[in-house]
């Protein structure tokens, strides 16, 4: 049983690639509009960007990520302080405790580095399954597709 389950897993995986290739031969040139420089920098700013444009997260993070470079610079702040740096965001109080406890774990179980896969990255406060697939196809180059509310808006077209 655990074969044919493995055997499953594999073949999705494989459709997930193709669908993957299908979609970059249509669309070659799409970029993500969110900046960063490192896998930490792209939870951040995607954690930042839940009902937010990616302009004013850009804006915010241009600032934040010279202040904040590691996961201990985001615990070393009084949170009232982190809620003012990224107040324009929106709902700024739940974002910097979920960052903040974000960091703590990211800092206790995963040595300090973001994890490299979907099931330790949901474990994260504030990360769900689309934040983690943001961070995987665009940092660690594991397929996947992020589904949002622009899918359904598309998708309706």
């Amino acid at each position: 049983m655990n074969n044919t389950f493995s055997k499953s897993i594999q073949g999705r995986k494989e459709r997930m690639a193709n669908i993957i290739d299908i979609l970059s031969d249509i669309y070659p040139n799409i970029q993500i509009q969110l900046n960063y420089s490192n896998p930490f920098e792209l939870l951040i700013a995607t954690m930042l960007s839940a009902q937010c444009t990616d302009a004013r997260v850009n804006l915010v993070t241009t600032k934040l990520f010279s202040k904040y470079i590691i996961p201990e610079d985001y615990l070393k702040v009084p949170i009232e302080e982190l809620e003012t740096d990224i107040f324009s965001t929106g709902f700024y109080k739940a974002k910097a405790k979920n960052i903040r406890g974000t960091c703590e774990l990211l800092i206790h179980k995963f040595n300090g580095k973001v994890p490299e896969v979907l099931e330790d990255l949901i474990l994260l406060p504030g990360v769900g399954r689309k934040t983690a697939n943001v961070v995987l196809g665009h940092c660690f180059n594991t397929p996947a597709i992020v589904v949002d509310t622009h899918v359904t808006r598309i998708s309706n077209r």
